[in-house]
């Protein structure tokens, strides 16, 4: 075993093997051996004593929207970086919109790595964009080292990140398929949309008519039907409609590329308890019911659903108006998803071994992130110390965000991540947190 630096210990580490009593050996901030819990402390050695909190790797989330550079006063690489680092997060994955320019050629990926570069708390990767008029710098961007490709099928929000008919669609994802890479999908069809009943006010069941499941569904179908005919490798992101489980898992079984993540929002909340006006809790697609939130568990239990991810979409506070229909749409959550699915999946009769599969090595596969996602050696010397069983009611002034509006403001979660270790360097410790040290990464690393 090389020179062993740091032992972490503790009477819950939860390990590809199961959760039990270990220690963990670090050398130059990797993994270097999960040993016995009442191994000998190599001499030389710091030891770091958890007792019975759990000590699980760190999260990864491939799903966050930075808005660093052009629109930093919705987010930041600073900002979005320490709330990741407070919710046990140790990468990330930043979408190529909201940010101007987008992440849609090498040289906008160069400006957004330059932004980051001094400012990231914790380890951070990039997304590419695919637009109707962008086919040529795919390529270039996969091999600048962007993790795959985001496209949406309706409309984004942001004009500079226009939308994918059928056949754009067609035409990105052979490009894509034909160098191996992977395309991200906001799948939600616009011709269902457009047919939806579109009511200006306050009423959250009139903005849950304006996103239907069907649209979700149709997307979802349409998308599994390119990616079988052109052999492509796809990812359905932030799937909110239950109905559309069974296409997945049917697709699945067939052996089409496809992978599907939802997200805490939908996984937490329902549409039952929003109340109107309450624009803190609008995103597209839409929280739904509480039967179609039951069903998406399921789809976690058997395997259809692969990954959970925040899908943080943070803006100013003043864009949050108390119209549904002009709000911005988007919930910020990078601190707080942790504890708010542990909360629910203890709940359900989940254990915390699930909550790590979900969060933390799926989301990590997805990625190609082979040094992220589990504790076992060789891999990055990346934790989260959790105490699972203590409470805390979220107030929105002890969020690192850098707007803290919050759908989660007064609920009481279980799960306090006491702290967050960066290739074995403790980065935040009861709400404190270090200077930034963390790196950019390309795909691979």
């Amino acid at each position: 075993m090389p020179d062993v630096q740091l032992v972490l210990r503790s009477t819950r580490v939860i390990t590809p093997e199961g959760t039990g009593p270990a220690s963990i050996a670090v050398s130059g901030g990797t993994i270097a051996a999960v040993l016995p819990y009442d191994a000998e402390v190599p001499a030389g050695a710091r030891l770091e004593d958890f007792g019975d909190d759990v000590v699980l790797p760190g999260l990864v989330d491939t799903h966050v929207h930075v808005n660093d550079p052009g629109r930093t006063e919705w987010e930041g690489f600073w900002t979005a970086t320490r709330a990741a680092a407070a919710g046990g997060i140790t990468t990330l994955l930043d979408m190529p919109l909201n940010s101007l320019p987008p992440t849609t050629t090498v040289e906008h990926l160069r400006v957004k790595q330059d932004v980051a570069r001094t400012k990231a708390h914790i380890d951070v990767g990039f997304w590419g964009g695919a637009l109707p008029d962008n086919v040529k710098d795919l390529r270039p961007l996969f091999d600048a080292g962007v993790f795959g490709f985001k496209c949406f099928l309706s409309p984004s929000g942001v004009d500079e990140f226009p939308e994918l008919n059928q056949d754009q669609l067609a035409t990105s994802l052979a490009e894509i398929a034909g160098f191996g890479g992977l395309m991200i999908v906001h799948a939600e069809d616009p011709h269902h949309l457009a047919a939806a009943p579109q009511k200006s006010g306050a009423k959250y069941a009139d903005f849950l008519a304006s996103r239907p499941r069907d649209a979700e569904n149709t997307a979802v179908q349409n998308l599994i039907d390119q990616a079988r005919r052109l052999n492509a490798r796809v990812h359905v992101l932030h799937l909110s409609s239950s109905d559309a489980l069974p296409l997945i898992a049917a697709a699945k079984a067939e052996g089409v590329k496809i992978t599907v993540e939802s997200c805490p929002h939908f996984l937490t909340l329902t549409a039952e308890e929003v109340p109107d006006g309450a624009t803190e809790f609008k995103c597209c697609p839409p929280i739904r019911e509480a039967s179609n939130q039951d069903a998406l568990w399921e789809g976690l239990a058997d395997g259809t659903i692969d990954c959970i991810v925040s899908d943080h979409s943070p803006s100013t506070a003043d864009l949050k108006t108390g119209d549904f229909a002009s709000a911005w749409g988007g919930i910020s959550s990078l601190q707080l998803g942790l504890p708010a699915i542990w909360t629910e999946a203890r709940r359900r009769g989940h254990g915390l071994d699930d909550v790590v599969r979900w969060m933390s090595a799926a989301p990590a596969r997805l990625a190609g992130l082979a040094r992220k996602g589990a504790i076992e050696a060789g891999r990055d010397a990346d934790f989260a110390v959790l105490a699972p069983d203590e409470t805390f009611t979220v107030d929105p002034a002890g969020l690192q965000h850098r707007n803290r509006v919050t759908a989660y403001a007064g609920r009481t979660l279980y799960g306090v991540v006491k702290s967050t270790w960066l290739r074995g360097e403790r980065i935040h410790d009861g709400g404190e947190l270090a200077e930034p040290s963390g790196l950019l990464l390309g795909r691979n690393d």
